[in-house]
């Protein structure tokens, strides 16, 4: 599925992997946010943090009638507060959806996968 914006000259498609590419990048860049996680961990097999080429494995895009909903699954750095990360990582994804894309975020569901002791 793809979110297509009408325009005077046309139409504009944005596919859900650069939704989850925008999403991905803009969570990692909270303090506090080690990286992203596989959605279906055990599925993919990968216990590890994602790459930047890999974003969409920890993102998921379902499209609404006036938006998206997205979930993005993160791991975060151990002694943060929790809750202070998540919602950081809430508003700056809103944000960059809407500036970068021009597409509303309805929700975004933060699921945190895991809890990372970086070394000093």
């Amino acid at each position: 599925m793809a979110v297509i914006i009408q325009t005077s000259a046309g139409s504009i498609e944005v596919t859900n992997e650069v939704i989850a590419t925008v999403v991905g990048g803009a969570a990692t860049d909270i303090y506090g946010i080690v990286g992203m996680a596989s959605k279906h961990q055990i599925r993919d097999n990968l216990n590890t943090v994602l790459r930047k080429e890999n974003y969409s494995k920890g993102v998921v895009v379902r499209q609404e009638e006036n938006g998206v909903a997205v979930d993005v699954y993160t791991i975060v750095s151990y002694g943060t507060k929790i809750s202070e990360v998540s919602r950081n990582v809430q508003e700056k994804v809103k944000y960059n959806l809407e500036t970068m894309l021009g597409v509303t975020a309805n929700s975004v569901n933060v699921f945190v996968q895991g809890v990372r002791v970086l070394p000093d």
